[in-house]
């Protein structure tokens, strides 16, 4: 039986962060299923799906990275999930949307916005903000599967928020962003 841990990696950045903790996870025999990365205000931050051998633990995955030759310190977090949860089996979540805003920045467009979804129980499953001369730009994957009200009234309460902040708030379903905003390397 395979292992399958869920890793948080941050550590100032630096050129060869990513090599270097993924080399440290295949030393374990550990397969990168998943990984998100950003950098945030100089510090990289990245989340892994791995799947090890059964045997390898928190303790040597901890090991490992922190073996790492690097001037800068990892904080590092593993948590193992259950035998029956699979990376590869974990579909695109039902009625998902993206919602896309831009504007000025101010303060509260992340709270407003994620207000906004929590109330009307709207999942939210990826969301990235960009500061840049203050020109605020988010872009959120939501899925609207469980939500308490319609789509329409949905979008009504994001247009009305957009209004009242001087933001410019769109929704689409997230196949037809992805036709029209995906890159295709064939």
């Amino acid at each position: 039986m395979k292992t399958k841990m869920v890793i948080s990696v941050m550590s100032k950045d630096r050129p060869g962060i990513i090599a270097d903790v993924t080399g440290a996870l295949l030393q374990l025999e550990g397969d990168v299923a998943d990984l998100n990365q950003t950098v945030l205000c100089g510090y990289l931050t990245m989340i892994l799906g791995v799947t090890f051998p059964s045997g390898i633990t928190r303790e040597d995955i901890f090991a490992s990275i922190s073996h790492v030759k690097s001037g800068e310190k990892f904080e590092i977090s593993v948590k193992e999930l259950p035998e029956t949860e699979n990376f590869n089996e974990i579909p695109q979540p039902e009625e998902s949307y993206i919602l896309s805003l831009q504007g000025p920045n101010c303060k509260g467009i992340v709270h407003a916005v994620s207000s906004i979804c929590g109330r009307n129980n709207v999942n939210i499953i990826d969301l990235g903000t960009s500061l840049q001369q203050d020109r605020y730009t988010m872009a959120v994957q939501c899925s609207i599967k469980e939500a308490t009200c319609t789509l329409e009234e949905l979008r009504k309460e994001f247009e009305e928020y957009g209004r009242d902040a001087n933001q410019t708030i769109m929704m689409q379903h997230y196949d037809l962003f992805r036709a029209t905003n995906e890159v295709t390397l064939h």
